[in-house]
């Protein structure tokens, strides 16, 4: 095992930024950045034993400043989307930037994505480094002094663990997510129709328009195009004649994942590759993930060389569901004053 480190390059403003290499005693690792808390890369070997790279990201610290994609980025203070930027906690109302149709995605457009983090501790006995954010109150609009910390860690098992603690001097939004990009055939594969799909999830949120708010329904998948609970292919359905994938493109919506217990990890999801062998398990201890199949990608330029197009990878990100906050029948995000933020995500990797 070994964490190494190394410049990677410096923002505009002239901050270095430099790059974690996490590796295993097997020779597979992650690459992570104290920019933005980025997951830069993540290599496993395939059935062939090729050392493969599985998500979609830059080569440079410019790709990721002016980079609107969000790869491999820690999002925060409140993943995915909040009606009209605007909530109310303990009857203040409070207000964020409109950065999409009127709403406020991913808390940008100053999100912790594109900030420089500090290093908080680097493991080498657990292949792990953490980093340290400060969020003053106000900051994007949210109430609190919000203290965070972002753990990552290669594992033995091919586990990319992370690890989102953090506390707050107020009642606040707490809703932090990574937004990396995969493709189990490779980051410069191509398409992600084949890849093999399923979310252990028998409902999801439908959303009201192409601004993508949820209604505040929780709908069967069954009988929809919207159904995982079986293994396809992502491309299958992707086109299908169905209202919700015309409002955003193709799939880019929140799934009810089964079992939900505060503070409990389950398996939510698996991805598989027939082409490279890679599978990719997704666990976590929240109740949501949005299921995003990179429908707005265009024309990317990528890692050693590489074009990201449409649908040429895809999301799973675990969450709390969007616009949470401003809906009362699901899940509350709220982080209340002296508590702990604390949950955990894992993407296992295994060749099958």
């Amino acid at each position: 095992m070994s964490v190494t480190k190394s410049l990677f390059g410096k923002t505009e403003a002239g901050q270095e930024v430099s790059v974690y290499r996490l590796q295993n005693r097997a020779g597979s690792y992650i690459e992570v950045l104290d920019f933005g808390a980025i997951l830069r890369a993540v290599v496993v070997p395939d059935k062939d034993g090729k050392m493969t790279d599985v998500v979609l990201g830059y080569d440079s610290v410019a790709g990721y400043e002016n980079g609107t994609c969000f790869f491999g980025a820690t999002i925060g203070r409140s993943g995915n989307r909040i009606a009209g930027g605007t909530f109310e906690i303990n009857g203040v109302t409070y207000q964020m930037a409109q950065n999409e149709n009127n709403n406020n995605l991913h808390s940008g457009p100053d999100g912790y994505e594109k900030r420089i983090w500090a290093v908080k501790e680097i493991r080498e006995e657990e292949n792990s480094v953490t980093f340290a954010l400060n969020s003053p109150d106000q900051d994007q609009g949210f109430p609190g002094n919000f203290d965070i910390m972002v753990k990552y860690e290669m594992s033995e098992a091919n586990e990319v663990i992370i690890h989102y603690m953090g506390s707050s001097d107020q009642d606040t939004v707490a809703n932090l997510t990574n937004h990396s990009y995969f493709n189990p055939q490779g980051h410069d594969s191509g398409s992600n129709s084949d890849i093999l799909l399923q979310i252990y999830a028998d409902n999801y949120t439908p959303v009201a328009d192409s601004a993508s708010i949820p209604t505040g329904e929780i709908a069967p998948v069954k009988g929809t195009p919207m159904d995982f609970t079986e293994e396809k292919p992502i491309g299958k359905d992707i086109n299908a004649d169905f209202e919700q994938l015309k409002f955003t493109g193709g799939y880019d919506h929140n799934y009810v994942l089964n079992g939900y217990e505060k503070g409990i990890e389950r398996v939510v999801a698996k991805a598989y590759a027939p082409k490279t062998g890679i599978a990719m398990e997704v666990t976590t201890d929240l109740p949501g993930v949005q299921f995003y199949a990179a429908n707005f990608v265009e024309n990317e330029q990528g890692k050693n060389g590489a074009v990201y197009g449409k649908r040429s990878a895809f999301c799973l990100e675990t969450q709390y569901y969007p616009d949470s906050i401003n809906q009362k029948n699901f899940e509350s995000p709220i982080l209340e004053q002296g508590e702990t933020y604390n949950t955990v995500t894992i993407y296992r990797f295994s060749v099958e």
